[in-house]
Parts: structure tokens; C-alpha cells; sequence
């Protein structure tokens, strides 16, 4: 096999190609049935929904503590105090796009919240979290068609429902939220808009401190189209990195100390270990990103074929983008291994990686053209694993008997012993039935998703290979 030389390949890592976009095959089908099989999930209120409402409702009336609000949470954990006040511990970004869904429906304070879903929450997360979450899952199959014609929407409905994405869907995490602006700045610095490119960055930094990484690795993307695209980059950028500091500065005294260093719980002294609590990556965190009960490796395989994915997508031409694509997902995956609490707490997994798993999906539609059934096989297993985690993760305390393949497999051997047929979330296509209805509604669109999406069609011609 032959190699390109050290000149071709430094020659197209300076000019980037023109971007691989096509419309997949019934892909409007496609994103109304992921959007009826995972937005209309009603979760359980937690702590990260407290702590941004919490700034939310701060933000409406013109200030950047809730004392008040943060008081009247018993046990509340994600909080920061500084000089007697209390603040979130988390960046603004979400919370600030949350101040209109939430004064659109009169959301009340956290401690008034119905314990076993509220559906004013619900329609807050639907909004803050849900439709960007569809976009994200849009550009996803748009790009991946563009590189493997035919294999855009397998691609599409694989990245939607057989990754964390699926549990993120319609959550108060910000993770989600992050990737799909991220993976916006990749994608229009790949069409050669970088001011706006550089806007969507500087969104991306305002609702995680982290997305700072994506932020670096996209300006130097756009940096090999030119001095003039990277400073108009940097001038997009610029707001949203403004509004960040802006809100540290008036929360606690300067726009360079984060919130993350004002922790006030009980993992207050980890997290002020390393770089936010990240240090190098160790066995117990590798062990519990790919392998825990709702691992990588368990929950969602199919990533790695995404992996090898990126490989190609480097063959066919696409080196530069490629390259953006590995560092990114390789950064936030060991990362999330070298953090003090690879879950975060309770949550589906790993989910400090989330925002990088648009980035590792564009490997997805050249790993489906080039070992199709392999690939089908791991996206079919992610896909089964990913909706079951999705529809219990919130249950406090939940741990998975023999990994969420036990839970799976008890749904059969011991059907109403699996916590998968008793702790499903409520579900507002089914609301005021049992739950078990609610359960069935959402399996049943997303297997129709996949079976559509899985349909063998003959492919449109590639394009050219820059």
C-alpha cells in the first residue's frame, strides 16, 4: 500500500478541501421519528437542573448569585461560593439560553419542582437541549453522506440513538449542547465561514469551560486557509469568550477564574487538583470509560468503527479534516479517563467525552461503506444498549446488574425484575399511562428509525477527492 509523501501530505494540510455535504435519503422521516424516540422523555430533576435555573432565574432579575435559590435546596452539589455567595458551578451559556423557555412557561423554583418529572422542566430541556440536539444530528448526516454517498442516514440515525447522545437528547447537561456548537464551528470553518465559525466557538465556550479545546483545535484548522480567515475567526470568537469572562468577572473578581475553582461540595479538593480535576489518565478511569456497567465498549461499540472511520475519511483526501476530528475526540476521551469521576456523578456514562462524539461520527459513514455489515452489527448492539441507558440512567442511585447487557437480557430471562421494565422514564407520548407504554412508544420509533435507515439503496457517485 502506498503512502502520500511528507510534501503531499503537508501540502493538503495547508489547503483544506471543499466540505463533503449531501442530503441523505429520507432524512426529514429520519429526524422526526429520532425526535419522537428521545425528546419526549420526561426526566428527574437534578442537581445540574438546580444550578442552572438557579442562575437562570439570578439572570433574569440582573444578577449572577442565587443565594436565595441555592438555600433552599437541601444537598445541593453543583455549587460554588465565593465571599459568602452562592453561584453555579457552571459555565452561563445554558443557562442563559434557558431564560426564555423558562419565562415562557413559569417555571418554578427547583424546590417547588414535581419530584417525578415536571413538564415545565421538560419544555425548558426541549428547548435548551432538544433542538439543538437535532441540529447537531443533522449536520452529522449531512457531512457523513457527503463523504460515503448511501451511508448518510445509517450514519445519522447511529450518532442519534447508539451513542450518549441519545441520553443527552433532552437533558439539563450542557455536554450535548456543546458538541453540536463545536461540531457548527468545524463545520462552517469547513465551508469557509470563519467569522461565524468562530461564533459558534465562542458559544461552545460558553456553556463548558472545556470546549476551550475545541475552540483551539478549530482556529488552527482555520489558520491553514489563511492569516485573514483565522483573524475573522478570532473576530467571531471574540463575544462569546466576552460574555464568559464577563460573568466570572462580576461572579468571582476576574475574567481568568473559572467557576470550577469556587466549588463548594464535597469533591471540592479533587477538583482543585490538576487542570479542573483532570490529571493524566489512570486504570480506574480507562477501566470505567470503556468497560464500566455503561462503558464505552458495552454501551456504544460502534464508536470504535467510528474510529477507524477517521482513518479513511484521512485516506480519501480529508486530511486536515480528519486530523481535527482525532485530536478532538482523542483530547476529550483521555481527558475524561484522567478525571477524578469518569461519570460525573450519576449519569449514562462517561459523558465528559459527549461533545467530541460528533466529531467521531464523521469516521461513521466510510466504516459503514467499507465493512457494512460488520458495522451494521456494532451500530445495531450501540443502539439497543444506548436506548436502554437512555430510559433509566435518571433513576437516583441506579447501578446496572452485570453491565446494561444484564438489564437487557433480564427484560427476557426475568421481565419485570429488569430495571428496564420498572424504572423506565415517564414519557409525554404516554403521559398518565404506565410507564411500560411510554417505554414501548419510544423503542418501537427508534427500531423503525433504524430499520429505515438500514434499508441497502445504491449509492450516489462519490465526489472528487480533493
Amino acid at each position: 500500500m502506498r503512502f502520500p509523501s511528507r510534501v503531499a501530505v503537508a501540502a493538503r494540510l495547508r489547503a483544506p478541501g471543499p466540505i463533503a455535504w449531501a442530503r441523505p435519503r429520507r432524512e426529514l422521516l429520519l429526524l422526526v421519528l429520532i425526535a419522537l424516540a428521545t425528546l419526549f422523555r420526561v426526566y428527574e430533576p437534578n442537581t445540574q437542573d438546580n444550578s442552572r435555573i438557579c442562575l437562570t432565574k439570578a439572570l433574569v432579575t440582573g444578577h449572577v448569585s442565587a443565594d436565595s435559590c441555592f438555600r433552599q435546596i437541601p444537598h445541593q452539589t453543583d455549587v460554588a461560593k465565593d465571599n459568602g455567595h452562592f453561584y453555579s458551578d457552571k459555565a452561563p451559556g445554558m443557562a442563559v439560553l434557558e431564560i426564555i423557555p423558562d419565562e415562557v412557561v413559569r417555571l418554578r423554583p427547583p424546590q417547588d419542582w414535581v419530584a417525578k418529572g415536571d413538564l415545565r422542566l421538560w419544555a425548558v430541556h426541549f428547548f435548551a437541549a432538544g433542538l439543538p440536539f437535532l441540529l447537531c444530528v443533522f449536520l452529522v448526516g449531512r457531512v457523513s453522506e457527503g463523504l460515503a454517498p448511501g451511508f448518510g442516514a445509517a450514519t445519522l440515525v447511529t450518532f442519534a440513538l447508539g451513542t450518549m447522545m441519545n441520553s443527552f437528547a433532552v437533558a439539563g447537561f450542557d455536554h450535548s449542547l456543546t458538541g453540536t456548537f463545536g461540531f457548527l464551528a468545524f463545520v462552517l470553518a469547513w465551508r469557509r465561514r470563519p467569522f461565524f465559525s468562530g461564533l459558534a466557538a465562542g458559544v461552545a465556550l460558553t456553556t463548558e469551560y472545556e470546549a476551550a479545546a475545541i475552540l483551539g483545535v478549530v482556529f488552527v484548522y482555520v489558520l491553514l486557509q489563511g492569516g485573514r480567515a483565522a483573524c475573522r475567526y478570532v473576530l467571531g470568537a471574540l463575544p462569546g469568550i466576552a460574555l464568559l469572562g464577563a460573568y466570572d468577572w462580576a461572579a468571582f473578581g476576574a475574567p481568568w477564574r473559572p467557576s470550577y475553582h469556587y466549588i463548594h461540595n464535597r469533591y471540592a479538593s479533587q477538583q482543585a487538583q490538576g487542570l479542573l480535576g483532570i490529571h493524566l489518565p489512570t486504570v480506574h478511569g480507562v477501566g470505567q470509560v470503556f468497560l464500566g456497567d455503561r462503558g464505552l465498549l458495552l454501551a456504544s461499540p460502534v464508536l470504535v468503527a467510528a474510529a477507524a472511520g477517521l482513518v479513511l475519511v484521512w485516506r480519501q483526501g480529508y486530511r486536515a479534516e480528519a486530523a481535527v476530528c482525532g485530536f478532538v475526540a482523542a483530547g476529550f476521551t483521555i481527558a475524561n479517563c484522567g478525571y477524578f469521576l469518569p461519570y460525573g456523578g450519576g449519569s449514562p456514562g462517561p459523558r465528559f467525552l459527549v461533545p467530541c462524539l460528533p466529531f467521531l461520527a464523521v469516521g461513521l459513514g466510510p466504516a459503514f461503506a467499507r465493512r457494512r455489515v460488520a458495522v451494521s452489527v456494532l451500530a445495531g448492539a450501540s443502539i439497543i444498549a444506548s436506548t436502554a441507558i437512555a430510559m433509566t440512567w435518571d433513576v437516583t442511585g441506579i447501578h446496572y446488574r452485570e453491565t446494561v447487557w444484564g438489564e437487557v437480557g433480564r427484560v427476557v430471562t426475568e421481565q419485570g425484575r429488569s430495571l428496564l421494565m420498572h424504572d423506565a422514564s415517564k414519557n409525554v407520548l404516554a403521559w398518565g399511562v404506565n410507564r411500560l407504554v411510554g417505554t414501548a412508544i419510544s423503542c418501537a420509533l427508534a427500531a423503525t428509525a433504524a430499520v429505515i435507515a438500514a434499508r441497502r439503496v445504491r449509492p450516489r457517485p462519490a465526489p472528487a477527492s480533493n
